[in-house]
């Protein structure tokens, strides 16, 4: 097989992205129309089945010896092979979607070997597009159509510590087990005072998107984000482009560098001097160890 062209498959998932884009912007999603997956905050509408098909059929057709992953017809048991595979996220915010919350975006990865190397990611919304090609940068394009490369500010701030920052979690839809006791109280934990032994982060942002809370780490909208529980497809898009724009993603969990793609634990943190110090007093935040992906 030809070694994948990684400017023509970027410029094919921008079309097919502005085209899921329409998809969802035309949809009337209801909560009281909506399915659940697992329970009540596991949401799924006709329309994260509709754009996904619409994806997968596009991709197949263009790309007929890729692999597919996407979370609509992902099976148990199913894993990331090596071969060149579209990571696919038809909808990523299907709880903000179905509430009228902008903050939607449809997340098209791209990855060779099992590093993200191809991110698209598009909340049509707001018109806001964030895409990277591994080794060419990252770039924002507004609904203007102006391209701006990634982070937004050419030199950051420094990260002098977790109370200088800005922190994105998510709750999740697993609201019961081990994992869900890690996250409340790592969460008390980097809100609390430095006198209760807390970190005192500036605040924590619970915003319903993996993808656009990665790329707010890459704009520089955001300083870190701390995840457990969510999947390739909703990452694998927002890694490139977070990477290519000089900030870092290692394991949710502490000592873990070089995390993969699928194992679903992550933190991501954005460029700026202090990024492995950061890391590891984030790290010492973490109260427990998560056991989703282990």
């Amino acid at each position: 097989m030809a070694e994948p062209n990684l400017q023509e498959v970027h410029d094919f998932l921008v079309l097919i992205a502005k085209r899921a884009g329409q998809m969802i912007t035309s949809a009337n999603p209801t909560t009281a129309g909506s399915g659940s997956k697992k329970n009540s905050s596991d949401l799924v509408t006709e329309t994260d089945r509709a754009v996904e098909a619409m994806v997968s059929s596009s991709m197949r057709a263009k790309y007929p010896s890729y692999s597919f992953m996407g979370e609509e017809t992902y099976k148990p048991g199913d894993t990331l092979s090596a071969a060149p595979t579209f990571i696919v996220d038809p909808i990523d915010g299907t709880t903000n979607f179905v509430h009228g919350h902008p903050y939607v975006s449809i997340s098209l990865g791209f990855a060779v070997a099992r590093q993200p190397v191809v991110g698209v990611v598009y909340n049509p919304f707001t018109s806001t597009l964030y895409s990277a090609v591994k080794g060419q940068g990252a770039f924002l394009t507004d609904p203007t159509h102006s391209r701006t490369r990634l982070p937004l500010k050419a030199e950051p701030e420094p990260l002098e510590g977790l109370n200088t920052c800005l922190v994105a979690v998510e709750w999740g839809s697993d609201r019961s087990g081990p994992d869900y006791d890690v996250k409340a109280r790592t969460f008390r934990k980097l809100c609390a005072s430095k006198d209760d032994g807390g970190a005192m982060v500036h605040s924590l942002r619970s915003l319903g998107s993996a993808a656009l809370n990665l790329c707010a780490v890459a704009a520089g909208h955001l300083d870190v984000y701390w995840e457990a529980g969510c999947w390739a497809w909703d990452v694998c898009a927002g890694w490139t482009i977070l990477e290519e724009a000089g900030g870092m993603v290692v394991d949710a969990n502490p000592g873990n560098w070089e995390p993969r793609v699928d194992e679903r634990r992550y933190l991501a943190v954005r460029k700026g001097v202090g990024q492995r110090a950061l890391i590891e007093e984030f790290w010492a935040c973490v109260e427990g160890k998560l056991e989703v992906g282990l």
